[in-house]
């Protein structure tokens, strides 16, 4: 029985069951904590409900989730338009590290996408594409945990510049954990290099960040990071954070 178990046994008996109340506490709490100690808290609270998401861009966060608790579920969302070298990511966190990757498959496959809704749906309506391809399997792949662990910063957009390092997922009825969300890219950097985290190759070819391949372009030096991510579409998120 874990400790969010024992509380909403608790709020049960009084009637009075809040989930967001532990997380609003936690919130505050947690502020200053490192994410050592924040995911050290998650796991404590949340057991076996509890599982990260990773896009294979880094190892970054399976590496400092792992330390905490070996085995723990990785859902990595198979969109079907992935980079090779994110696939071969994939492919080498599961021989590293001592986690449990999980591969998240939309519910059609791209040919059957094209055919239903025509192709390059992601050029046409890149906010359809991705609900289909992300944030629908995704969801569905979150149904049996508590709890979720991201990898978002503050420092990455200003759509996540409030994000909490723990916080209430309302739109999936669960909570969101943000280990690092207080990290620099200079902290990022600093920490994969001293702990020889595994990376993307692409990373090494100008793409800083990482989605589909149709939807990624490298990035010249001095833009922002993310401006390779569906350039041109006037589109900053995929949908799952927001």
């Amino acid at each position: 029985m874990t400790l969010v178990d024992i509380e909403i046994g608790l709020r049960q008996q009084r009637g009075t069951l809040d989930l967001q109340d532990i997380i609003e506490s936690a919130a505050v709490f947690l502020e200053e904590a490192s994410p050592r100690e924040i995911i050290r808290w998650a796991a404590a609270t949340f057991g076996d409900r509890l599982c990260l998401t990773s896009s294979m861009s880094d190892a970054l966060l399976i590496d400092l989730v792992s330390r905490v608790k070996p085995g723990v579920d990785v859902l990595f969302i198979d969109t079907g338009y992935h980079f090779a070298e994110t696939i071969g990511t994939r492919d080498a966190v599961q021989q590293v590290y001592d986690v449990n990757v999980i591969n998240v498959q939309p519910s059609r496959t791209v040919e059957e996408q094209d055919r239903d809704l025509g192709p390059r749906l992601f050029g046409r309506n890149p906010d359809l594409c991705c609900y289909l391809r992300k944030v629908e399997p995704l969801n569905r792949a979150l149904e049996p945990y508590l709890a979720w662990i991201s990898g978002i910063r503050r420092d990455e957009s200003p759509t996540r510049a409030d994000t909490k390092v723990v916080e209430w997922d309302a739109k999936r009825q669960m909570v969101k954990v943000n280990p690092i969300a207080r990290w620099t890219q200079d902290d990022v950097d600093n920490y994969m290099a001293d702990n020889g985290v595994l990376i993307n190759p692409l990373h090494y070819d100008n793409y800083p960040s990482i989605g589909c391949a149709p939807c990624t372009r490298q990035v010249a030096p001095g833009e922002d990071p993310r401006s390779g991510r569906w350039a041109g579409l006037g589109k900053v998120e995929c949908g799952i954070h927001l």
